[in-house]
């Protein structure tokens, strides 16, 4: 997973095993689009993609709740209400939509890759709930088996659209 340089320098770009798979079998890595969506989305400090040979690509995201509390103290929303959580949603949805078609970061990856809507996770992965491995990378695999509740929702009419009950419920500042 990755190239050699004109130098016969190795890039690795991904891991094997940690490939997603397309309904239609295309075999894409996650790792560059996690590593970019934490990059340049402040209220995100976790990301993961999911699909497996789905209708489309969704993620579990743990946000950076200090910097959705700054956005919505400038908008004179509480985090506390409902109207607070569904603005954080809809914060998040904007700032993934960057990646999309006319936002300023469209075009990193093609749209199929990126996540139709996700799931918001209430804790971030660390090494003490066993999501992230001595070398601080995510155990994909655990994080999967975790949240596949939350995996499965995401392909339900109701958890296709990220302001849902499930995600309000996680948004616990």
């Amino acid at each position: 997973m990755g190239y050699m340089s004109k130098d016969g320098l190795l890039f690795v770009l991904g891991r094997f095993k940690s490939l997603l798979i397309a309904s239609d079998g295309e075999k894409y890595s996650p790792e560059g689009i996690e590593e970019a969506v934490v990059e340049h989305i402040s209220s995100i400090t976790q990301f993961l993609l999911y699909n497996n040979q789905n209708p489309y690509t969704v993620a579990l995201v743990v946000p950076n709740k200090d910097r959705i509390k700054k956005l919505l103290a400038q908008e004179h929303l509480s985090w506390e209400s409902e109207d607070g959580k569904k603005r954080a949603i809809g914060i998040l949805i904007k700032q993934l939509n960057r990646f999309r078609k006319g936002g300023d970061l469209a075009g990193m990856f093609p749209d199929r890759w990126l996540p139709a809507t996700f799931a918001i996770l209430p804790e971030p992965f660390t090494k003490q709930n066993g999501m992230v491995n001595s070398t601080m990378k995510v155990v994909r695999g655990k994080v999967e088996k975790t949240y596949m509740d939350r995996i499965e929702y995401m392909y339900t009419p109701e958890g296709k659209n990220p302001i849902n009950s499930k995600n309000i419920d996680s948004l616990l500042f």
